[in-house]
């Protein structure tokens, strides 16, 4: 069955403010990291609630990956995912000059850092262009080096389906790489599709 909560001119305009908003979420990225960062154009897709851990284990890849879930409330309201790829956070440490070889808890912590940075500009740069305010709740571990398969269960996720939208960060020449996932319950699409018809309204 396919699900269509949005037209097709508020998937453009849809795209239009995520390109924007990952870009400064890239730019943020970068400053922090000192590195050029890659970006890739934003995915939107309906998705059942069943296909969503499927969907976030093909993003991981195969082999082992860990994921950061962070909610975000307001007129806007959902759950940002970043996946981070296997040795992630040991690419991290070095561009940040560390030092040392991470531990569990400081690697852990770092990643924390980054989805927070990233999801905050992001989802920030999103909800500044379609004019309307947003918070987020502290970020948290949902998945610490686990094999792609079991970074999110059916069982954790309340909506029967959600509007998915997914980038992908990297850096040229490193192991780093994350992809954003933002999740946006069904009945919560609804103020998504008015915000956005502001949007198109207003250019």
């Amino acid at each position: 069955m396919t699900i269509e909560f949005i037209s097709e001119e508020q998937r453009e305009a849809l795209q239009e403010v995520a390109n924007i908003g990952i870009g400064q979420a890239g730019a943020s990225i970068a400053k922090v990291l000192g590195e050029f960062v890659e970006l890739s154009v934003p995915q939107i897709s309906a998705v059942d609630a069943a296909a969503i851990p499927a969907a976030l284990a093909a993003l991981a890849g195969d082999g082992i990956a860990s994921a950061v879930r962070q909610a975000f409330i307001g007129e806007l309201r959902g759950e940002a995912i970043v996946i981070f790829a296997e040795h992630s956070a040991d690419d991290l440490a070095v561009l940040l000059a560390y030092g040392d070889a991470l531990d569990g808890p400081a690697g852990r912590e770092l990643l924390l850092d980054i989805s927070n940075v990233l999801v905050g500009a992001c989802l920030g740069g999103i909800a500044e262009l379609l004019r309307t305010t947003i918070g987020f709740s502290a970020p948290s571990l949902l998945a610490d080096q686990v094999a792609s398969s079991q970074l999110l269960r059916v069982d954790e996720i309340s909506a029967r389906c959600a509007l998915l939208v997914e980038v992908r960060f990297g850096i040229e020449k490193r192991v780093f790489r994350c992809h954003l996932v933002m999740l946006m319950p069904d009945d919560a699409v609804a103020a998504l599709r008015r915000a956005l018809d502001r949007f198109v309204e207003e250019l």
